[in-house]
C-alpha cells in the first residue's frame, strides 16, 4: 500500500493529516475494512505502510514462526485448527535463524506467534520490543521462573541439559561431577556437541553470566582444544552415543525419549543413559521452549493459540509425546525422568539470557563454529 496525493474514483480513502506524516491518503479496495496501519518510514518520495484489513468471507489465518521441530508441534497446531476453525500457517527454521529473521523484519513481520526452542531467543526478540505482552491470566499458568518478568513471553515446556553417555564406554563412577571437567584431557575426543544448536548457545550465555566473560571464553577455548566431536543436531549426538561411536555428548534430556520411540524400545533398553550434573552445576541448566505474541494483535486468535498450548491437554501432549517437562501445575511429568522439581538446576534467571549475538561470536572465536 502506498500513500498518494490524489484520490481514485470508486475507492475509499482515509485522510491522515496532522499526525506528522507527509501524505494525504491511503487507497484500498472498497470491499475491505481498514483495521489499522503502521508507517514503515521507507525512504524516497512514496512512503510504504503496513496495513491490516478485514476481508469479507476470508478464513482466519495465524502465521506462526516455529523453531520447534515440525514433528513435535504439527499435531497440536492441527488440533487447534480443528477446535477453533482458525487456520495456521507455519514457517519452520532453527531458533537462532528464526529469531534473527524476526528482528530483521521488525514491525513489518507477518508473524503472529513465535514458538522458540529456548529462552535466549525469546529474550532477544523481546529486547527489540517486538512482542505484545500476554494476559496476566495466561502468564499465571506457569511459574515465574519460566516466564518473562515483563510478560512478553511464557514458557511452554521445560528441558534439562544433560550428559548422555554410553554405559559400556563410560562407567558411572567415572562420570564428571561438573561440566568444567569436560576440558580435562581424559575427555579429549570423547564428547559430542552441537554448536549451532540453540540450547548449547543458551548454555554458553548462562556460562558467561555465571562465570564472567573471561572465564567463559577460557572454558570455550579449552573445550574446543579438547577435540569435541561436532554434530549438527542433538539427535545425531545421542544416536552415536547409543551406537557406541561416541562416548558422551551434551544434549537435552528428551532426546533419549525420542530415540527410544524411534527404535520401539523402552529408554532403559538403549545403550545410552543420561547423567544429570549434581549440586546446581551449570551442566544441568533448565531451559524452556516458549512463545510470545508478535506485533499488534487485532483479535484474540494468537492469544487463543497460546492458551491452547498451555491447556492441560496441550501440556500432557508434550509430556507424553516428546518427553519434555510440562510447566503447568498438576500435569503429569514424563515417565522415566526425575521430577523437574528434583533436578539440581543452577541458579540462572532465564530473563538474562537474551544476548545471543555476543555468545555466537564467542563460540565462533573459540573455533567451535
Amino acid at each position: 500500500v502506498v500513500y498518494i496525493n490524489t484520490f481514485l474514483p470508486g475507492y475509499q480513502a482515509r485522510t491522515a493529516s496532522g499526525d506528522g506524516f507527509n501524505y494525504n491518503a491511503i487507497v484500498f479496495r472498497p470491499d475491505l475494512t481498514l483495521l489499522g496501519f503502521t508507517n514503515l518510514n521507507t525512504p524516497g518520495p512514496r512512503n510504504v505502510v503496513r496495513c491490516t484489513f478485514e476481508v469479507p468471507g476470508a478464513a482466519k489465518t495465524l502465521t506462526v514462526y516455529s523453531a520447534q521441530h515440525e514433528s513435535l508441534v504439527r499435531t497440536m497446531l492441527e488440533g487447534f485448527t480443528d477446535e477453533t476453525g482458525i487456520e495456521v500457517e507455519v514457517r519452520y527454521d532453527k531458533t537462532p535463524a528464526m529469531a534473527a529473521q524476526l528482528i530483521e523484519e521488525g514491525e513489518g513481520s507477518p508473524a503472529d506467534v513465535f514458538l522458540s526452542q529456548d529462552a535466549g531467543a525469546l529474550g532477544a526478540v523481546a529486547k527489540e520490543g517486538l512482542f505484545t505482552p500476554l494476559a496476566q491470566e495466561t502468564l499465571d499458568r506457569v511459574p515465574e521462573t519460566y516466564r518473562d518478568d515483563e510478560g512478553d513471553w511464557v514458557g511452554l515446556t521445560g528441558r534439562v541439559r544433560v550428559l548422555a553417555y554410553n554405559e559400556e564406554k563410560v562407567p558411572e563412577a567415572d562420570l564428571p561431577t561438573s561440566v568444567d571437567e569436560l576440558t580435562d584431557p581424559k575427555w579429549k575426543g570423547r564428547v559430542g556437541v552441537a554448536p549451532t544448536n540453540a540450547s548449547f548457545q543458551t548454555f554458553v550465555t548462562a556460562l558467561r553470566l555465571q562465570k564472567g566473560e573471561d572465564e567463559a571464553r577460557t572454558w570455550l577455548e579449552d573445550f574446543a582444544a579438547n577435540d569435541p566431536q561436532r554434530r549438527e543436531k542433538n539427535g545425531e549426538i545421542l544416536a552415536d552415543v547409543d551406537a557406541g561411536t561416541l562416548d558422551t555428548g551434551l544434549v537435552n534430556h528428551y532426546y533419549l525419549f525420542e530415540l527410544a520411540r524411534e527404535k520401539g524400545v523402552a529408554p532403559e533398553e538403549l545403550g545410552a543413559s543420561l547423567h544429570f550434573f549434581p549440586d546446581g552445576d551449570l551442566g544441568s541448566l533448565v531451559n524452556v521452549s516458549g512463545m510470545g505474541l508478535v506485533g499488534e494483535q487485532e483479535d484474540g486468535d494468537a492469544a487463543a493459540l497460546v492458551e491452547y498450548l498451555l491447556s492441560e491437554d496441550g501440556q500432557s501432549y508434550f509430556a507424553e509425546e516428546t518427553g519434555e517437562y510440562p510447566l503447568v501445575e498438576g500435569v503429569e511429568q514424563p515417565a522415566g525422568f526425575p521430577e523437574l522439581s528434583e533436578v539440581k538446576a543452577p541458579d540462572v534467571d532465564l530473563n538474562d539470557l537474551d544476548d545471543l549475538q555476543t555468545t555466537i561470536q564467542m563460540i565462533q572465536e573459540a573455533g567451535l563454529l
